[in-house]
């Protein structure tokens, strides 16, 4: 067995109010694919910044020993310079650049201030072959999709000779094909000689690609397991990040398939059709039709490209596309939602799957982001009574259990999952009846996950119609009453619950035909 090529020793990292690591240790074999897991907050990703230099030497306590060398990296250069790269969850890259001058941005081959574009160029040939990316290198980085911009991130890090190849959450925002591509390449890499750090919530993948797992847990250190051992089985895995035994992903509950069949839908959306916001010719959702109940969990099903998130951000306000045409029914009256005020007016909300860039104002306090839906509420002749909006959210922050110090804690301060948790207390409070929820769980551990499902359980049984968008088949088959699913942009089945497998549900999305209706 190869000797460790990274030691981490009794590392401490303190923010102002919070301990984000105490005592941490890691070990890393040469050659090895090394997992971290944890739940949200847990220090994964403080631990790798330390690491890298992105938290310099200094405002850590701890030693770092890498090649049996004591490194004090000052910076991400300094540890560059040692072979040590990290990608991060939200890629580095410009966009109106090319993928060659993405690759070598800040280590140019230049001589005397003047860039060898014929080096350049032939060079990142090289590197797009070696990670299996097609595409020409003076392609612009915008004219690509997530998962090559993954591939592109991994040219670059080798173009810097790698040796140890960090990558935080890589696949959070790839569909199951670039993800299975991705993680193949990270096995190649090994063959190749390099190791690598993974951190991933998805435990399936940690079995495919690590050779061991160290878990962390509240900044602390909790064991680390070899992966290919029979007992290192996804319950133990688990059991160690959430500091119990999870006997159930999802929590119980009534079915509410079929209630209140006379009652008319709480939503129901008819002969819906939307355009694509440049290419007006093609149609990304074609004439699609759904209902939910009131205390029903509808889910809806698709591969990349079925047209899920167009529907619910053409539904919610015309957030996206170009609307052509159908019509949205509450409670068997029809209502227009032509702009987001007026479907929150109409008791609608939509939690969106980019919570960082639609769901919250990053650099506002949770306070802030929970009350901004309905400013109405806590506030006296158009002026916030902040007394108020504070009780509001330190009642969400605590029946939430969103980890912070204070609600007056910046958003961007907390880990996904918790960020996650303030996007749904923003729409609670605005006291919605249909909540449509897009990838509600998406990067987030086990547990954080386990409570949200609670949560969405729990509106449902106060009488709240909930869809419920999502990319992994379990969640939707352990919550859900009904399943639509989807394939370029039209509705190709409803599945009830008793009906429902992944297999079914798969067949059903990768249908070329409209669903008879």
């Amino acid at each position: 067995m190869a000797g460790p090529v990274l030691e981490m020793r009794s590392i401490v990292k303190t923010f102002p109010g919070v301990k984000a690591l105490s005592d941490v240790n890691l070990t890393v074999r040469q050659g090895e694919v090394h997992a971290i897991c944890g739940e949200n907050g847990a220090g994964k990703s403080t631990l790798m910044k330390v690491l890298s230099g992105v938290h310099p030497h200094g405002s850590y306590e701890g030693e770092i020993l890498f090649e049996e060398q004591n490194c004090s990296f000052r910076d991400i250069r300094a540890s560059e310079q040692h072979g040590i790269v990290i990608i991060h969850q939200e890629l580095a890259l410009v966009p109106y650049l090319s993928i060659a001058e993405n690759i070598f941005l800040g280590n140019e081959h230049a001589s005397r201030g003047l860039i060898n574009w014929n080096e350049t160029l032939r060079h990142a040939t090289q590197l797009l072959r070696r990670v299996g990316l097609d595409e020409h290198p003076e392609t612009r980085v915008a004219d690509i999709g997530v998962g090559k911009q993954q591939l592109v991130e991994i040219a670059k890090a080798l173009s810097k000779s790698v040796k140890l190849l960090i990558l935080d959450e890589p696949t959070a925002a790839l569909n199951d094909e670039d993800s299975a591509k991705l993680l193949d390449l990270i096995l190649e890499l090994k063959n190749q000689g390099i190791t690598s750090i993974i951190i991933s919530h998805k435990l399936n993948e940690i079995r495919k690609v690590a050779d061991s797992v160290t878990i962390l847990r509240d900044g602390r250190t909790i064991e680390t397991l070899d992966v290919k051992a029979a007992e290192t089985t996804e319950e133990r895995i688990i059991a160690g990040m959430v500091g119990r035994d999870l006997d159930h992903r999802f929590p119980e509950r009534t079915p509410h398939e079929g209630a209140d069949e006379d009652a008319a839908p709480a939503l129901e959306i008819r002969d819906w059709t939307v355009h694509h916001p440049i290419d007006q010719q093609r149609k990304v959702v074609d004439d699609v039709s759904i209902h939910v109940r009131r205390g029903e969990i509808v889910g809806i099903a698709g591969l990349m490209g079925a047209g899920r998130t167009e529907l619910a951000m053409n539904v919610f306000g015309r957030s996206y596309g170009r609307y052509a045409g159908g019509t949205v029914l509450k409670d068997g009256t029809e209502i227009r939602t032509r702009t987001v005020a007026e479907a929150v007016g109409h008791g609608i909300a939509y939690v969106t799957e980019d919570r960082k860039h639609y769901g919250l104002n990053l650099i506002d306090t949770i306070n802030r982001n929970i009350s901004l839906t309905a400013l109405g509420k806590v506030a006296r002749r158009g002026i916030v009574d902040e007394h108020e909006e504070r009780q509001v959210s330190e009642g969400y922050r605590t029946s939430m259990n969103i980890k912070a110090p204070t609600v007056f804690e910046p958003v961007n301060k907390l880990s996904g999952g918790n960020q996650q948790k303030v996007v749904l207390s923003k729409w609670i409070f605005a006291g919605p009846d249909v909540l449509i929820l897009d990838e509600p769980t998406r990067g987030i551990d086990v547990g954080a996950k386990y409570e949200i499902y609670t949560v969405i359980d729990q509106l449902a049984a106060q009488g709240k119609a909930v869809v419920f968008i999502s990319s992994e088949l379990p969640e939707l088959l352990g919550m859900c009453d009904r399943i639509y699913t989807m394939a370029a942009g039209r509705l190709t089945g409803e599945v009830p619950r008793a009906e429902a497998t992944q297999e079914v549900l798969m067949r059903q999305m990768t249908k070329d035909k409209e669903v008879t209706r």
